[in-house]
């Protein structure tokens, strides 16, 4: 789950920390902080409180590309943008068990990532027509299944991500998907674990990459 909190309820952190804590008692696994908009003291006391609202489950919070914050907020991982900071320059200054995320664009870049082994998965997208990027170009599930092959470093997918759509990922190889839209969709916690289900189910039946 990538969090957006404009498109959730009102469009307060309250609301997007409430979502957070039904999506971890769902079953997501992972949530991306992603509010660029806001600076370092919002920013750390949302993540503080998404951490507070996943524990006891095995939900863990990253931060987008903000290293400083998921650190002081207790995070357990960031997720790197494509061009920023390197994953080994990470790993030496975090503990053991921070999670490394980092966003590629190519097979080239997922190449490159294996080589520097300091990152956990890939994230690429995006790989069907989403509200989120209007007008902009989709890659296709042919394009994830190169990424895929390229590196042995498990590859998310992101964008226009549906239960529907989720079985043509699975089919490529991937290890999972991310999503924004999906669960932002979702107007209630039986909506979240319905959504949730539906994409554990397309990654348990796909012969993957077959």
């Amino acid at each position: 789950m990538v969090t957006a909190r404009r498109r959730v309820g009102a469009g307060d952190t309250d609301a997007l920390v409430r979502q957070v804590g039904a999506a971890a008692r769902a079953g997501v696994d992972l949530v991306q902080i992603r509010e660029r908009d806001l600076d370092a003291r919002p920013l750390t006391h949302l993540v503080e409180a998404c951490v507070d609202a996943v524990r006891r489950t095995r939900t863990r919070i990253l931060v987008n590309d903000r290293l400083d914050v998921a650190r002081a907020a207790g995070a357990h991982g960031v997720h790197l943008r494509g061009d920023s900071v390197s994953a080994a320059r990470v790993r030496a200054v975090v503990p053991r068990g921070f999670l490394i995320g980092r966003s590629i664009h190519s097979p080239q870049e997922a190449a490159d990532a294996s080589t520097e082994a300091a990152v956990d998965f890939l994230l690429f997208g995006t790989i069907f027509p989403t509200a989120s990027k209007p007008g902009g170009t989709a890659a296709g599930p042919d394009a994830l299944r190169d990424i895929v092959q390229s590196t042995t470093i498990p590859v998310l997918a992101i964008g226009g991500v549906t239960a529907e759509t989720a079985a043509a990922v699975a089919r490529t190889g991937a290890a999972g998907v991310a999503a924004i839209g999906l669960f932002t969709h979702a107007v209630d916690e039986e909506s979240l674990h319905r959504a949730v289900a539906a994409l554990h189910e397309a990654f348990d039946t796909s012969p993957g990459g077959s």
